[in-house]
């Protein structure tokens, strides 16, 4: 597959706003996040549909596809940002158009529920994407300054990123002692696995996997890994890399439960390849974004992690 790469983010470019899933809760943080990225230098352009609400669908199927095939067109638009997640980016799968995607490879952001749009541009398309903050949750306030540098580095610099540095002395943790080097790709355990059988889940064969999660008991966990395991696509992977499990775990004390330690440990300890948890990614304010489709190193002796390559050109 060949992969595409969006260039990198200027001064002064003009960023558009979509909401493909849920809809946002105050519309006041839409504005205040606009404001945020004005006062760096970009402009910004609100898709037309953002506010509208259709059940738990920030509007329609039609209204949401409309607002990612305008920024995909409008040429000076260089970089889309989803304003949250929530639920329904899968139901755009099988209506976009992926040659407008292809012909227009721009930075596009999001993380949560805009997995499922990731995965199915990068299996129809090769184009890296980027699992990073989203407007109305992690930018329309106060701004986490280890998301903040690692998001903007992530989308203005052609450099390689390198290693993978955690905030607050955090440390990495390995599993199955080794090193590999492979295509980063995943992102929200429960998007993803939602995907098998489809053809909107790119072939992991020889990658990297990397998986997040909110919310999700251990045994849902459990559930969902065996999904994974019994559709053959873990025995494919070169390596693991998971990233935070927010509130996974079983909240009736009267319940007997395997922890989350226990279920990671019964998938991916018996898998033969290296695997890192803990990575500060996911549903956090310490959140690293991820350009996922890029080349990385993962070394679970070291603990370490390496993007080698830039995401952007």
């Amino acid at each position: 597959m060949k992969i595409l790469k969006p260039k990198k983010l200027l001064n002064g470019d003009l960023i558009g706003l979509i909401s493909p899933a849920s809809a946002v809760d105050e519309f006041s943080k839409v504005e205040q996040g606009v404001k945020y990225f004005e006062k760096l230098g970009y402009k910004v352009e609100v898709g037309k549909n953002i506010g509208k609400l259709h059940g738990y669908l920030a509007g329609s199927d039609e209204e949401r596809l409309s607002d990612l095939h305008y920024m995909l067109r409008k040429k000076e638009v260089k970089a889309i940002f989803c304003i949250r997640g929530g639920y329904g980016s899968n139901r755009l799968l099988n209506k976009i158009d992926y040659n407008l995607v292809k012909r227009n490879p721009k930075i596009f952001v999001g993380y949560s529920d805009i997995t499922a749009l990731q995965l199915g541009f990068f299996a129809k398309t090769g184009l890296i994407t980027f699992a990073g903050p989203m407007l109305a949750v992690d930018f329309y306030s106060e701004v986490n300054s280890y998301a903040e540098e690692s998001f903007w580095t992530s989308i203005t610099s052609n450099k390689p990123l390198g290693k993978v540095k955690m905030p607050n002395g955090e440390k990495l943790f390995g599993l199955n002692k080794g090193e590999k080097i492979g295509r980063i790709i995943g992102g929200n355990l429960a998007v993803l696995s939602s995907l098998i059988g489809s053809k909107f889940l790119p072939d992991l064969k020889g990658k990297i996997l990397l998986l997040e999660e909110i919310g999700e008991a251990p045994y849902r966990i459990d559930r969902m890994l065996s999904q994974l395991s019994f559709s053959n696509n873990l025995d494919k992977i070169s390596g693991a890399v998971l990233g935070a499990f927010i509130d996974c775990n079983e909240k009736d004390p009267t319940k007997s439960s395997l922890t989350l330690g226990e279920v990671i440990e019964d998938y991916f300890g018996k898998l033969k390849v290296p695997v890192i948890y803990n990575l500060s990614h996911g549903h956090i304010e310490n959140n690293l974004t991820i350009p996922l489709g890029i080349k990385v190193k993962i070394n679970s002796s070291r603990t370490t992690l390496e993007f080698s390559e830039s995401p952007v050109k």
